[in-house]
C-alpha cells in the first residue's frame, strides 16, 4: 500500500496544476472566463487591485499614501505588494511587469 502524500506534498500538486492552467490560458477572454469561474467577483477584483498596485508600484511615481487614496486599497496590502515586489524570491510581479514593458505581454 502506498502512503498517502504529505499535506504539503499534495499542496503543491494543485498549486501545479493550477499554474499549469493558467499557463494553457489562451487570449483575455479565456483568461477573465477562467478568472469568473475559479474567484469570486471579490476575489478577482482583489486581485485585479494587487496587479494594479504593483504597476502603480514599480512607476514609482506615487507614496505608499498617495496609492491608497487613488485606489482605495489598504496600506496592508500596498506594503505586502511592495515587499513581493522589491524582496522576495518569487518574482512573479517583476518578471511580468518587465515583460510588459517589452511590449511581449
Amino acid at each position: 500500500m502506498t502512503p498517502s502524500p504529505t499535506l504539503s506534498t499534495a499542496r503543491a500538486r494543485l498549486i501545479d496544476e493550477l499554474a499549469d492552467a493558467l499557463v494553457a490560458v489562451d487570449g483575455r477572454a479565456q483568461a477573465r472566463a477562467f478568472l469568473a469561474d475559479l474567484c469570486t467577483p471579490a476575489e478577482v477584483h482583489t486581485l485585479a487591485e494587487r496587479w494594479h498596485v504593483a504597476q502603480l508600484l514599480d512607476a514609482g511615481e506615487l507614496t505608499y499614501r498617495e496609492i491608497h487614496e487613488a485606489t482605495g486599497v489598504s496600506t496592508t496590502t500596498i506594503v505586502r505588494v511592495a515587499r513581493f515586489l522589491r524582496q522576495e524570491n518569487n518574482q512573479g510581479y517583476r518578471v511580468l511587469l518587465d515583460r510588459r514593458k517589452r511590449g511581449d505581454a
